[in-house]
């Protein structure tokens, strides 16, 4: 373990841009030695990826809002023809198995039901150039969070619903609402928007698909997976895991501005906000000079602003790593390939910024490297008494969305646009790295927090990231982010 902690610490640019490629799942791992994914024997069921299993099973949950739904938006300035939109989707849909999967169980196991491929994926379309203009956009979200907030039947299916928003005369939106188990960063930012662009370009033209058939499917994924963690990788990485979260774990004393239900309700909201591009200019030449990825600088100010609202030196957080995508095979599947891992950051020795940008990459380096088992399981098997108004390991999570493949002028594709009213962590923080500036989304649960709590927290992270870029050689005693918790222990006082 020293030579890999040593290696990330003297990481080249060429081999951190491969890291931070890898972090976003846009490259495949080539040191994940085993055999090749090939399509599994066609006689089995098709078993759940260890992933879906785990939605699958959190789904089970009566009474928790839709946890699961994804929205997800594609914007087309230009014209667009719905007929050949409808030709590309329904080709997409048939190419992806996983878009065409429902879930059911045999012998209280549950496998994934593979349906044939529809003649046609039909499109609503809503017109909405008849309101006043400054009403279009709000109408539009009004519409993407009612689908967002209706819930799938995992059984009957489809998993996947889509609308066409026209906004104006040469501005529409395709409105979608996947389950989480049929996509992930990579299959909204890249493997669709690219095959849609592509399929829409060449049946606009009269031309057959460009697209060369996948030579495996998810489901061959899902198969291969399981085969392969069996037995001697699995304990390796339990042992891990079981040496990174020895000892008591904490519980990070989040500044609520409502007491803490008994159990998790899962409820959620989202917030949207935009930093000015200097700012993120200035994180990712940060990043450049410390040799470090622009996910692990994001990473370092959470954690570090985290440590300065509670105090405490031993902060965990969780990320959604790409560990399905780690085989070349799979780079170009749709589908759900995403695990959470935990993060554990030392803030002992209240150590500068520099410091604590290569200890974040080395915890993350090691992390993704033991990023395979579901955490649900780590949970059952480390952790002998949970908490039920918690997550096991953790109640907050960041990530850095993958950027979006080239695909031509007049497309873009956004996420959790709308929300649907669940959440599984107390806050989860989405960066989506622009030409224009660094974005980003918060999924908060308002049983905890209020909307003017969140947009501090982000005013408060923004502050804390542009002093540390100013001066990464200080303390984090030093930085700037207390203004959030004072304001709330003043609410109290009044309140």
């Amino acid at each position: 373990m020293s030579s890999l902690i040593s290696a990330v610490e003297r990481l080249s640019e060429a081999k951190r841009t491969v890291l931070e490629k890898y972090l976003r799942g846009e490259v495949a791992h080539a040191g994940q030695n085993a055999r090749a994914i090939t399509p599994r024997p066609s006689a089995e069921l098709a078993p759940l990826s260890l992933g879906q299993e785990q939605l699958w099973l959190r789904d089970q949950t009566a009474g928790i809002p839709p946890l699961h739904n994804e929205s997800i938006t594609l914007h087309r300035r230009g014209p667009l023809d719905v007929a050949i939109l409808e030709q590309c989707l329904t080709e997409i849909i048939r190419r992806h198995e996983i878009w065409r999967t429902t879930y059911d169980t045999s012998n209280s196991r549950p496998f994934q039901a593979i349906h044939p491929a529809p003649s046609t994926f039909p499109l609503l379309v809503m017109d909405l150039r008849s309101l006043p203009e400054a009403d279009r956009e709000g109408e539009a979200l009004r519409l993407a969070s009612e689908e967002a907030q209706r819930p799938f039947d995992l059984k009957r299916g489809p998993l996947l619903r889509a609308t066409v928003v026209r906004i104006g005369d040469e501005d529409y939106r395709l409105a979608m609402t996947a389950h989480l188990s049929i996509v992930d960063g990579v299959s909204v930012y890249q493997v669709f928007p690219s095959e849609l662009a592509r399929l829409y370009q060449a049946f606009s033209a009269g031309k057959m698909s460009p697209l060369p058939e996948p030579l495996i499917q998810y489901a061959d994924y899902a198969y291969w997976q399981r085969q392969w963690l069996i037995g001697r990788e699995m304990q390796k990485q339990l042992d891990y895991w079981r040496n990174r979260l020895a000892g008591e774990l904490p519980t990070l004393q989040w500044p609520n501005d409502h007491p803490r239900p008994t159990a998790q309700t899962f409820c959620g909201a989202v917030l949207s906000f935009a930093w000015p591009r200097h700012l993120g200019d200035a994180i990712k030449e940060l990043s450049l000079r410390a040799g470090v990825t622009l996910f692990t600088s994001l990473q370092s100010g959470f954690t570090a602003l985290l440590h300065n609202y509670t105090g405490q030196s031993d902060v965990i957080v969780g990320t959604l790593s790409p560990a399905g995508r780690k085989r070349s095979e799979v780079e170009g599947l749709l589908g759900y390939f995403l695990n959470p891992v935990v993060l554990r950051i030392d803030f002992t020795e209240d150590p500068p910024f520099n410091e604590l940008l290569r200890q974040t990459q080395r915890v993350t380096s090691e992390a993704i490297s033991h990023d395979d088992l579901p955490i649900e399981f780590l949970a059952r098997e480390l952790l002998p008494k949970q908490d039920p108004s918690r997550h096991p390991f953790f109640t907050t999570a960041i990530s850095l969305q993958p950027p979006m493949s080239p695909i031509g002028s007049g497309w873009s594709v956004t996420s959790m646009d709308a929300a649907s009213g669940g959440a599984m962590w107390d806050l989860y923080l989405a960066f989506i790295e622009q030409s224009t500036g660094i974005i980003g989304r918060v999924q908060y649960n308002p049983d905890l927090f209020e909307a003017r709590t969140v947009t501090q927290m982000v005013e408060d992270l923004q502050a804390l990231l542009a002093t540390a870029v100013a001066n990464p050689r200080q303390r984090l005693s030093k930085l700037a982010g207390r203004r959030c918790i004072r304001k709330i222990n003043q609410r109290r006082s009044e309140g």
